[in-house]
């Protein structure tokens, strides 16, 4: 992975996962990189991410308010573009305040709340505009939005429910994919379950392993929707739903097809590599040792914005306080059990250079039984990052090249 913005490779991924959005007005590339080189790494790690949080804060309010002016001058097409940019900067400026110390910062609410606003002003100045939905789940709902195929089509459109991973939003999704998806034919149906966006921070619903049970109900809403062909019907997992996708197609058959970007076998797996144990052992490490968990833990946090990011993330979308409690809530999330189960074809994407779940995309696609195919992006495609970060025109080039060839 080359850095020429900065030195740590976590904020860089994050950087480049802003810049990209500009490919669908989301960000703007001299922003981005003036926004860049104002941030403060000399500093130790709190004050590094201080200055993370407080140059995207700026940037974004700066931003709303060009898009507050545009709409008042009468200009909605450039508040449009203002208000879509503004939502993402707030989204960016929220990344690494999450911890299980403090999950009721009010910062990380009222920065979700900004980017809402936003984004949904800029949704509703959007011609055609898009929906946005509620998804009876158990007794709740689970936010999202559905971007139809705007043509005089005589029968419903195939439809991808893409469902975002360990930190995504929605929102995210819409830049990412669902204005390529429709572009190309394609409903595109966006939500946030458990542990993901709003559903997480204003529910407080926390993640779950048995995924079945959120994507069935899914399923059920898209039933209802008349755009929605119900015999072609694909799920997209993106990142940590690389494993929640597949899990659900296990047991949901009214999917079609089936993509898992990057795949993952086994979340849990994953996440302990660096302790160079099998599986067997880290689980036995982990239920028997709590506090020598946590210990070394907050060791490898000192060292890693990554690890840090990971470390406190993570017990705060799962629902817990400490390291080990998360961890041991990771057990449960392979595939080991039910993998055959899965019938619809599937397909699975890998990058050269992963830098989360590196090897896992092999495990899962070595151990299907239904139609398959795996697709891995290089570095001399500059698509070697994790979900192709920073090359989404390749990677939805192809990602979805596959889906018509699969669904046609």
């Amino acid at each position: 992975m080359i850095n020429r913005f900065f030195k740590d490779q976590a904020l860089y991924f994050e950087y480049i996962r802003v810049i990209g959005k500009a490919l669908e007005h989301g960000a703007d590339v001299g922003e981005c990189i003036h926004t860049a080189q104002q941030i403060n790494e000399e500093g130790n790690m709190a004050e590094c991410l201080a200055s993370w949080h407080d140059e995207w804060r700026k940037l974004a309010e700066r931003i709303e308010v060009i898009g507050d002016e545009c709409l008042s001058k009468g200009h909605p097409i450039s508040a449009r573009d203002a208000y879509f940019r503004a939502a993402e900067y707030y989204r960016t400026a929220d990344f690494f305040l999450h911890t299980p110390e403090n999950p009721d910062n009010p910062e990380v609410l009222d920065l979700w709340q900004k980017m809402h606003q936003c984004f949904n002003k800029a949704r509703e100045l959007h011609n055609p505009s898009f929906e946005a939905i509620k998804i009876p789940y158990e007794n709740t709902t689970l936010p999202g939005y559905l971007m139809t195929v705007q043509t005089g089509r005589e029968r419903p459109a195939p439809t991808v429910i893409v469902n975002t991973g360990f930190d995504g939003t929605a929102e995210e999704l819409v830049c990412h994919y669902g204005f390529d998806l429709v572009r190309r034919g394609y409903n595109a149906l966006l939500f946030e379950g458990p542990g993901q966006g709003a559903a997480l921070r204003k529910q407080k619903l926390y993640f779950r392993p048995d995924w079945e049970k959120v994507i069935v109900r899914v399923v059920d809403y898209a039933l209802t929707r008349p755009e929605i062909d119900p015999d072609r019907i694909a799920l997209y997992g993106i990142s940590m739903g690389g494993y929640l996708a597949p899990r659900a197609a296990a047991y949901e058959h009214r999917l079609a097809a089936c993509i898992a970007n990057g795949g993952i076998f086994d979340f849990f797996e994953s996440n302990i590599s660096s302790l160079g144990m099998t599986r067997d052992a880290a689980v036995e490490f982990v239920l028997s040792r709590p506090a020598e968990v946590d210990r070394v833990t907050r060791e490898a946090m000192m060292q890693s914005i990554q690890v840090f990011w990971g470390s406190t993330h993570g017990p705060w979308a799962f629902g817990v306080k400490t390291s080990s409690e998360f961890m041991k809530k990771q057990i449960d999330y392979t595939l080991k059990d039910c993998v055959e189960r899965i019938e619809c074809p599937m397909l699975v994407v890998d990058v050269e250079e992963e830098q989360f779940f590196g090897g896992q995309a092999k495990k899962l696609y070595d151990s299907l039984k239904c139609s398959k195919t795996k697709l891995v992006f290089h570095a001399a495609e500059g698509a070697e990052l994790h979900c192709q970060e920073g090359a989404l025109l390749l990677s939805n080039q192809r990602i979805f090249d596959w889906l018509d060839d699969t669904l046609r």
